[in-house]
């Protein structure tokens, strides 16, 4: 008698489930990359939030003196000391109302400026007009040299 070819179907191993890892070289590329992306992302975001902390805290101050015109005009200054140069914060009136307005937007005349350094000096108009400048002053691009 013939014997049934099936029965030796029985030997036959079942393969278990394929796994998933390891991965193929194209894949630990992809992840390395990934990684790399990610890494400069974040120190390109740590260096913006690092060059811009001292608008920050001279907006923070601004709230602070938000009625004092006078402390206002000195927080602008140090700004432009900081992100510019000590010369172009220490020009004539004339020249840093004009520097003024190119770095915040706004329009700032002589005579706005002029009135205060002198000792009564309670203008609501410009403590508020120098607030505002704060808020718009434009920093300068970092260069890495």
């Amino acid at each position: 008698m013939q014997s049934n070819p099936l029965d030796g179907l029985h030997d036959v191993i079942v393969p278990t489930t394929a796994a998933w890892w390891p991965l193929a070289p194209i894949w630990w590329l992809l992840i390395v990359l990934l990684c790399v992306a990610i890494a400069v992302a974040v120190s390109l975001f740590i260096k913006a939030r690092k060059y811009s902390k001292a608008k920050r805290q001279a907006v923070n101050l601004s709230h602070m003196v938000n009625h004092d015109a006078a402390q206002l005009h000195i927080i602008l200054k140090r700004l432009t000391r900081h992100y510019y140069s000590e010369k172009l914060a220490s020009q004539s009136t004339a020249k840093w109302s004009t520097s003024l307005g190119q770095l915040t937007g706004l329009t700032f005349s002589e005579a706005e400026l002029l009135a205060l350094y002198h000792t009564p000096n309670d203008n609501p108009a410009l403590a508020k007009k120098l607030q505002q400048a704060i808020l718009c002053f434009k920093l300068k691009e970092s260069i890495d040299v």
